[in-house]
């Protein structure tokens, strides 16, 4: 049996929504000290019919391995056009179930980066737009420490 399942190797041979959004309204980044993986995501955020906010577009920028490369492609084709609320509902775990069979343990982490990503973009966005930050949104995740209502990032990654 292979390492990757179809759907890993699929999106890592042809990764879907890669590129940088010139001027996006939210932006998010991820990564793992350890291993060396990194990825950035950008969002352009729209309104669908009921005027409800929507991912109108979102690209990506992944410097890491196979999994990396692959789960931040999917992530990409499944949350463009959802809306926000609809987006934060996606979890690390779904993504592990969409990227097919299970993964090697030490490849755990690499899969669930990118939903970190995500949620850094979309907090982004409600910053620079001034809304309510809602309290699964505020939790911080580790590379983040909360300080007097404003999240101040520890480690700050290079440009790539």
């Amino acid at each position: 049996m292979p390492i990757y399942s179809k759907e890993i190797i699929k999106h890592f041979k042809n990764p879907k929504n890669v590129g940088k959004i010139k001027k996006p309204d939210g932006s998010g980044e991820a990564g793992n000290i350890l291993c060396g993986d990194i990825m950035r995501l950008y969002l352009k955020i729209g309104e669908n019919k009921k005027g409800e906010k929507i991912i109108e577009d979102i690209k990506f920028e992944t410097l890491g391995c196979i999994v990396a490369i692959a789960n931040t492609s999917l992530l990409t084709t499944l949350v463009k056009g959802k809306t926000i609320k609809e987006a934060l509902s996606f979890k690390k775990e779904d993504l592990i179930k969409k990227l097919g069979q299970p993964l090697p343990p030490f490849k755990i982490h690499c899969s669930i980066l990118a939903v970190d990503a995500l949620k850094e973009a979309i907090y982004d966005y409600y910053l620079k737009n001034k809304l309510e930050i809602s309290e699964d949104l505020e939790r911080t995740p580790k590379n983040y420490k909360n300080k007097g209502g404003v999240r101040k990032k520890i480690q700050r990654f290079s440009n790539f």
